[in-house]
């Protein structure tokens, strides 16, 4: 922490409310990958431009080993946020890279990829998030794009009052991200908050956000988040910002981005703006132009 940049913390006038606390439903998706799915379709809608948030941890090879052998993907975009572990991608448009402790894969699928996803460990803890983020109809079917950033190459600064943040998307406290997007403008922050801190973001009135804690606990305004808990912070116009507190160390994303308020026609690993686009989608991939 002593090599990291020393930030002001931003002011925060007023803070966002916890509108809704979210539990995560385990499922498992791939080769039996188990994983919690945090976002799930039913908030989609609410969290626009945010589709889905998946928490992977297990230090049990059974519940990850399989990994995610080829899909495909069309129509958004996927980050994958790795904590711990070792994951190996490959894609249809040649991308290959290896996503290790603390680092980030960004992938556009846009116009159509097929791509796997398989651990290289054979035991430990696998742990991370992975976070779908939408396209707006424009840019739907661009060409898809993918990049590896390791740990070292993630933006990191600590607040003044001791806050570790990595700025994985968007900026904070002027701080840019690894990397930006003009019609969504994701913020994506990892915020390690040591015992008595708080942290505080400003956040544009009309941008979606929420919170998820993965260690400890932590309290924005009156309400306590434990952990494994996604907090949707309610759309309220006095506020500018959010400011979390920990009473104790404490680890959570914080995740908002502008709305595309676009129709939103999903299925399975296909996310369009109408159904005859998904049958399209449907009918590439069963006829292998999918690539």
């Amino acid at each position: 922490m002593t090599n990291l940049q020393v930030r002001t913390s931003e002011p925060v006038r007023k803070s966002r409310s916890v509108e809704r606390l979210v539990v995560g439903r385990p499922t498992s998706d791939g080769a039996g990958v188990k994983l919690t799915r945090v976002l799930t379709q039913p908030l989609q809608r609410r969290l626009d431009p945010f589709l889905m948030l998946d928490a992977f941890a297990s230090d049990n090879p059974d519940d990850y080993i399989g990994g995610f052998p080829d899909h495909p993907h069309r129509g958004f975009e996927t980050v994958t946020y790795m904590i711990a572990g070792r994951m190996q991608h490959r894609d249809s448009a040649g991308h290959e890279g290896l996503l290790e402790n603390g680092g980030v894969q960004w992938m556009t699928a846009g116009c159509g990829v097929i791509h796997s996803e398989i651990p290289q460990q054979e035991a430990g803890v696998m742990e991370g998030f992975q976070l779908w983020l939408n396209l707006p109809a424009r840019d739907k079917m661009s060409e898809p794009w993918y990049r590896d950033f390791t740990a070292a190459e993630l933006p990191r600064f600590v607040t003044d009052g001791g806050v570790d943040v990595t700025v994985i998307a968007g900026t904070s406290h002027g701080v840019a991200g690894a990397v930006t997007r003009e019609a969504t403008a994701p913020l994506y922050l990892d915020l390690h908050l040591p015992t008595g801190t708080r942290f505080a973001q400003p956040l544009p009135v009309g941008h979606n956000a929420f919170v998820y804690v993965y260690r400890g606990e932590v309290r924005i305004g009156d309400e306590t988040l434990p952990t494994n808990r996604m907090a949707i912070l309610a759309n309220e116009g006095a506020a500018d910002g959010v400011v979390i507190e920990a009473a104790g160390e404490a680890k959570v994303l914080l995740i908002a981005g502008q709305p595309l308020n676009e129709a939103i026609a999903q299925y399975g690993p296909f996310v369009m703006n109408t159904d005859q686009e998904i049958y399209q989608a449907l009918n590439d991939f069963r006829d292998g132009r999918l690539a």
